[in-house]
């Protein structure tokens, strides 16, 4: 690995990516310390303390964690990347309910896509305006939670501001993201939420040392728990990259053509489909498919909307269903998009090739349909169960939240499988010019 990161520089294009994305994020991590003005930052910490009190722990570090530590200092870029997220989620559902949306994305090409995607864009706006008037009008009113005033000046001038802000912030942020997917290395989404999750990491690291120090008389966390804890990190990194890296590798037999004096096909090739074909993000999409409504209804005074924002909390038995139940959903949905059985029976008999002993047409529609929902079963029932039990055992051994999500958590789940994603795609520029790669490809054999 390491001559791999030392052949990475000597590759022009992977030294220009790589510096890039690290001068984006540079700049999507100092937004995150621009304050919204006409905000009372002593107040802002007050009130703030009495939202974790209320929402839970594990809820608000989670948010806050997603939002790159913006939410708790109310910056500029407070929404985060979150309402890209939903609106992707969003238009991405809508692909198979609208036929319009499956043709422009699949039969008009690059121009479809264009489209599609600014439609998206569209979309985030206005989920950003939607979430910057709530907010506006909760940071006006912070005497429903006990908090004390932190706008001097409410009314709507302090609203229209607030909202310009948080909306131009959400749309700055979504612009990072496509220039770092586009110019970049990695996916821009999961890139900014990976830089915000660390972003966090000295603070849990702090943390720790405060209540788990060997050399306190009475550590509040036992040494054996630390032994327990480093051993459940190097479990779930090792799932992880164990569930990421495993594939199958399906032989494609192309047949002989011959135009004029030349012979085309007749070759045998591997289509390779991954046990986990979405990645990270089933895990990125249902943590945020769950924490909108959780939000919304925790920052309200209506008992009903409290308790449901308590139940959506992590550690609630609601949220235990639903959690590793969408996690599940998000890895078949994008398994179908990535491997759409009919689209790829279609472009292989177009292009004259077949699976040896399957019949091309509908006969190979219907072997990757079931090939595709054997394999990506146990893949996704895996990475429910181990984002779900670290959260389990860190609530029955009384761990903070915010430590607990690096020692096994959601957040360790997301940088672990980001860093996998965006070393795949540098291996990728290494290859084509015959260096060694960070990776070993994993493989895994079954039936047809």
């Amino acid at each position: 690995m390491w001559k791999a990161f030392a052949n990475s520089w000597k590759v022009p294009e992977l030294r220009r990516r790589a510096g890039m994305t690290f001068a984006l994020i540079a700049v999507y991590r100092a937004g995150a310390f621009i304050p919204l003005p006409g905000i009372d930052g002593a107040a802002l910490t007050q009130f703030f303390d009495t939202m974790t009190q209320q929402l839970g722990e594990t809820l608000f570090t989670l948010m806050d964690l997603f939002s790159g530590g913006s939410l708790s200092g109310m910056t500029i870029f407070a929404l985060g990347i979150m309402p890209t997220i939903t609106a992707s989620i969003i238009m991405q559902l809508l692909i198979p309910v609208f036929p319009r949306l499956e043709h422009m994305v699949r039969e008009e090409g690059e121009s479809g896509r264009r489209t599609f995607n600014q439609w998206t864009r569209y979309l985030t706006v206005g989920l950003g305006l939607m979430q910057s008037l709530f907010i506006s009008l909760m940071l006006e009113n912070p005497a429903n939670f006990g908090g004390q005033v932190m706008v001097a000046e409410p009314g709507w001038a302090f609203r229209i501001v607030t909202i310009i802000t948080l909306t131009s912030g959400t749309a700055f942020i979504m612009w990072l993201g496509e220039q770092i997917s586009a110019y970049g290395i990695g996916n821009g989404m999961s890139i900014l939420i990976t830089a915000g999750i660390l972003s966090s990491l000295p603070t849990a690291v702090r943390q720790l040392w405060k209540i788990g120090n060997p050399l306190m008389a009475a550590p509040q966390i036992p040494p054996a728990t630390l032994v327990f804890m480093l051993v459940m990190l190097v479990a779930v990194v090792l799932s992880v990259i164990a569930i990421t890296q495993a594939q199958r590798r399906v032989p494609i037999q192309y047949a002989r053509r011959v135009v004029g004096r030349k012979v085309y096909g007749g070759q045998t090739s591997y289509l390779p489909i991954r046990v986990n074909a979405a990645g990270v993000l089933p895990i990125i999409f249902a943590q945020s498919f769950i924490m909108m409504p959780a939000t919304l209804f925790g920052f309200t005074r209506i008992e009903a909307f409290n308790q449901i924002s308590h139940w959506l909390s992590p550690g609630g038995w609601i949220y235990m269903i639903f959690y590793p139940g969408l996690i599940i959903f998000f890895s078949y949905f994008y398994a179908v998009v990535q491997h759409n059985p009919l689209h790829m029976a279609e472009d292989m008999k177009k292009y004259g090739g077949f699976v040896p002993g399957i019949r091309p047409g509908k006969a190979t529609a219907e072997f990757f349909d079931r090939l595709i929902t054997r394999i990506t079963l146990p893949g996704a029932i895996f990475l429910a169960i181990i984002a779900v039990i670290p959260i389990l055992i860190s609530r029955s051994l009384g761990i903070p939240g915010l430590i607990a999500s690096f020692f096994g958590g959601t957040s360790l789940l997301i940088v672990v499988g980001v860093t996998l994603d965006t070393l795949r795609q540098a291996e990728s520029f290494l290859l084509m010019r015959n260096y060694e790669g960070f990776l070993t490809r994993g493989r895994l054999r079954a039936r047809r």
